[in-house]
């Protein structure tokens, strides 16, 4: 009888330090995994604040039939943007503004960037023209712009016609 309760507490003490194990690696596993999310977090954070833009200007110009928008926008991040297309752009009266989308060649409900040494890279501290076409125009007394670049802070501004 004595060498069966050896034999049990044995096996007892076997499967405590076996759980005890599983369970402290487990415990290290997710404690790695809550790491890295936060890791991930910080990062995306600091990429956001990285990534943006500030509308210096805006103005109508109405030498063109119809007339369009002309925004002057400064990128006070640290990265440089070489693709528009993931820049959306929202012009138009105030409360109404609607979105254009990226074309080097804008048509109607499109706008066109135009970067200060035009080599299609807006540089950190550089300062970029966009023009967006209109649809349709709108006669109003207050306009507004807004920028947002894909995964940063954009910038909004609100002017009236010249």
């Amino acid at each position: 009888m004595g060498f069966s309760v050896t034999l049990s507490h044995v096996i007892m003490v076997i499967a405590s330090v076996t759980l005890a194990s599983v369970f402290s690696a487990y415990t290290f596993y997710m404690g790695n995994n809550v790491q890295n999310e936060l890791l991930q977090n910080v990062s995306d954070a600091k990429r956001r604040f990285n990534l943006q833009l500030e509308i210096v200007h805006a103005t109508i110009d109405k030498s063109t039939t119809p007339p369009h928008f002309v925004i002057y926008v400064k990128n006070i991040g640290s990265l440089p943007i070489n693709d528009f297309t993931y820049l959306d752009v929202y012009v138009g009266p105030y409360g109404k503004a609607q979105l254009y989308s990226y074309n080097p060649t804008a048509q109607a409900g499109q706008f066109n960037v135009t970067d200060a040494n035009e080599n299609m890279i807006l540089e950190p501290r550089e300062t970029a023209v966009i023009r967006a076409y209109p649809a349709s125009w709108a006669e109003d007394v207050i306009f507004e712009a807004k920028i947002v670049p894909s995964g940063g802070i954009g910038s909004s501004y609100l002017f009236s016609p010249p």
